[in-house]
């Protein structure tokens, strides 16, 4: 299937009580050129946990945010696309199936699925919602990130198409197994047998293995 696209870079701009973010990102029309680190034009802060060659491109799905007005229904008018600091939103594509490792067809590139988003703190501020981001991560409609498999030039006209399915972990299975789940060894390998896993996720889950147990994410949720 084809899965028409809308599409939004953003710029690094400084957030009171908070750390510098390109989360506010504005819609792009036309041809754009995406290279291994991203769209042109697109900016992250924070390098070290943003960005890079595993986490190009964000994807969130346009029909969760009928979700977030029904649960936050004073701050309804902040839940429309790209509040999620998206790069790409579609209707049709959730977390329940998209699989990690997905490759999809983008104009002339090539995207792969590393990823469920991994919510942080700068949610919280973003939209003035204390927990937003444990929000965000406890209901699983975190959205993903792509590694570019083949840069080239793209379109906000050209829809996204499957072209490879690699693994049988969705993305929702993903956020299950990380975030919801105690510690089970057998699904953390389960995980890390998904082709096309990010490597920081490759790292978490095989650090999982080797302590036997789950690090904190209070520094992520919470920024403390």
């Amino acid at each position: 299937m084809h899965y028409p696209v809308n599409v939004f870079t953003g710029k690094v701009r400084k957030y009171e009580g908070s750390r510098p973010s390109a989360i506010a990102k504005v819609q792009v029309d036309g041809e754009l050129t995406l290279t291994e680190l991203g769209l042109a034009g697109d900016q992250q802060a924070e390098k070290k946990i943003h960005g890079g060659p595993d986490r190009a491109l964000c994807h969130y799905p346009r029909e969760h945010y009928q979700h977030w007005k029904t649960e936050f229904p004073g701050q309804a008018d902040l839940f429309v696309a790209p509040a999620f600091g998206e790069n790409l939103s579609t209707e049709g594509l959730t977390e329940k199936n998209v699989f990690i490792g997905d490759i999809y067809r983008w104009g002339d590139a090539l995207i792969q699925v590393t990823q469920p988003r991994s919510p942080c703190f700068k949610l919280n501020y973003h939209f003035g919602i204390q927990d937003m981001s444990a929000q965000l991560q406890n209901a699983g409609k975190t959205g993903w990130l792509y590694r570019v498999v083949q840069a080239g030039q793209v379109s906000a006209d050209a829809p996204i198409e499957l072209a490879s399915r690699l693994s049988e972990v969705s993305v929702f299975e993903a956020c299950a197994i990380a975030w919801h789940m105690p510690f089970d060894d057998e699904q953390f390998h389960r995980l890390l047998s998904a082709a096309g896993l990010s490597t920081s996720w490759t790292r978490t889950m095989q650090k999982r293995r080797i302590s036997g147990k789950i690090e904190s994410s209070s520094r992520r949720l919470w920024g403390k």
